[in-house]
């Protein structure tokens, strides 16, 4: 998109103060802007909560959380069991 006219959408555009109440439709769960239509997809509250390190979690892009992931292993690895 042209920085200008994201600038100009920016400042002149929908604020999206007046929203619908959450629809959840087709496992699709959104709100609507009674202003200028756009739909915005909210999170499934009944999807399945993912606990554990992941694998993108230990890359170099990610050092903090590979920090992390490695002081996780090194004390699994540590305790007897």
């Amino acid at each position: 998109m042209n920085p200008l006219l994201w600038i100009f959408k920016f400042v002149f555009g929908c604020r999206h103060h007046h929203m619908s109440r959450v629809f959840t439709i087709k496992r699709r769960t959104y709100r609507v802007c009674f202003d200028c239509g756009g739909e915005f997809d909210l999170p499934d509250v009944h999807a399945p909560v993912r606990l554990g390190v992941t694998d993108n979690a230990r890359s170099p892009a990610n050092p903090v959380l590979r920090a992390e992931a490695s002081a996780v292993d090194a004390v699994t690895q540590a305790s007897p069991s």
